[in-house]
């Protein structure tokens, strides 16, 4: 018992700082309730209004007004859970993987950030037109399909942006280094092309090349971060 109190401790403060993570988004939460139709209307921008989408099931509205309001409250909470989070890691790492740690958080934040503006202001105003009248037919867009859509093509392109601070990791590691990933640039072209069709919802040549470009300046200035830390 007495070897074990250690642990017994951690999981007690973990038990804690994961409850105050949940009644932190149940209040964003509520906040996040007040101002649902103000979002719904907003992200609806993109299609031309919520007048353009369709409902044929008697609760789809419904569930849409709740999925979105649990979203903006994941995003109004997200600095109590990563706050709470780092609380609970700082105290077992050593002071520079503490250093590393508060500047890799940001930066996160902001490629991620980055990803989601890039693909409201970017991408959406070209691929919803083509997509909506593809062929020439008139679409009766739902809701659910909607929303779903676009807040996935936010979530993995903000996923692709942190292309930089996942090869600053891998060099950390000494698993590869700036003079690889130079040298291997044919690779990273090929892999950054599958991933932009994979993510671009059309398969026409121009909304990949958009999804390209910004990886290709990223995987320089990855080249770049790699050499940096490599050099440390």
């Amino acid at each position: 018992m007495e070897s074990s109190a250690p642990l017994l401790k951690h999981l007690d403060e973990l038990r804690i700082r994961i409850f105050k993570m949940f009644f932190a988004l149940v209040i964003t939460t509520g906040i996040s309730f007040a101002f649902s139709q103000q979002m719904i209307e907003y992200l609806a921008l993109p299609i031309g209004g919520i007048s353009r989408l369709v409902s044929i099931e008697l609760t789809e509205n419904v569930a849409i007004f709740m999925k979105v309001s649990l979203l903006g409250g994941f995003v109004l909470g997200m600095p109590v859970i990563v706050y709470q989070i780092m609380a609970f890691v700082l105290p077992g790492l050593k002071r520079n993987e503490q250093t590393w740690l508060f500047l890799m958080v940001p930066f996160a934040t902001l490629l991620f950030a980055a990803g989601v503006a890039f693909t409201w202001f970017v991408m959406l105003p070209s691929a919803i037109p083509f997509l909506t009248s593809f062929m020439g037919i008139t679409t009766q867009v739902r809701p659910e399909n909607y929303f779903g859509f676009i807040t996935r093509m936010m979530f993995w392109i903000g996923i692709c942006f942190e292309l930089p601070l996942i090869i600053m990791f891998l060099a950390k590691l000494k698993l590869v280094t700036s003079r690889q990933l130079l040298s291997g640039w044919r690779y990273a072209i090929v892999v950054m092309a599958m991933m932009a069709a994979a993510v671009t919802p059309t398969v026409d040549p121009v909304n990949m090349g958009l999804v390209m470009a910004p990886l290709m300046v990223l995987y320089v200035i990855s080249i770049v971060l790699a050499a940096i830390v490599g050099r440390g």
